[in-house]
């Protein structure tokens, strides 16, 4: 059987308390600790189904199980990403490459803004700002569930998690609240990082 390195939660890259008040350290906790977690085990034992499946030439669980590995591991990608993209120092604006190929893409960041925060209204789980290596440009995407409404072979730079887990304790059924007090927390240093890391691998 091939080896695969086992999936592995990833350490908030702050304190938990850190992103306060704009996103709770009880929310943090639950959303990093369980939910996060959750994508990560649910991850590691569809691996080992199929794995076990392949093994012993049974596939009758397969199906489940391979829709379980895209269900959890976009899951568990998404939030790593989620993470990494908000800073206790973060808000503003862009600069540099990426505002650039904001302006040029969206016309302004407040066009990109506006559709972003739009696809956040009305995302089923994410909304993605993603660079689209086949058009060669930057795309809003709003994604239900974990893998829903994704576009094939983009890159997500920015990550917004709207699954109701990520907001209600802080703000109850107010997403708009959310989602304007995400771009408090927003590292556009580590978006422009991802960012350019998708334009040199694509272009």
């Amino acid at each position: 059987m091939p080896e695969h390195s086992d999936p592995e939660l990833p350490p908030l890259p702050y304190d938990y308390d850190a992103l306060e008040p704009h996103i709770s350290e009880q929310v943090l906790t639950w959303h990093h600790d369980t939910h996060h977690q959750g994508y990560v085990n649910g991850l590691e034992s569809a691996e080992e189904t199929l794995a076990e499946n392949r093994e012993a030439g049974e596939f009758g669980s397969s199906a489940g199980a391979i829709g379980n590995v895209t269900h959890n591991g976009c899951g568990h990608y998404l939030h790593t990403l989620f993470w990494e993209n908000m800073d206790p120092n973060g808000g503003g604006e862009p600069d540099g490459d990426l505002a650039d190929r904001i302006e040029e893409d969206f016309g302004s960041y407040e066009g990109w803004k506006g559709e972003f925060e739009a696809a956040a209204g009305a995302a089923g789980g994410w909304a993605l700002l993603v660079y689209d290596p086949v058009a060669k440009q930057l795309r809003n995407v709003a994604v239900d569930k974990h893998d829903q409404g994704a576009l094939w072979g983009a890159h997500p730079v920015l990550a917004l998690d709207v699954w109701e887990h990520s907001y209600y304790y802080d703000y109850g059924p107010d997403r708009g609240d959310f989602i304007d007090n995400f771009f408090e927390v927003v590292d556009w240093d580590e978006v422009a990082d991802q960012y350019e890391t998708a334009v040199g691998h694509f272009e």
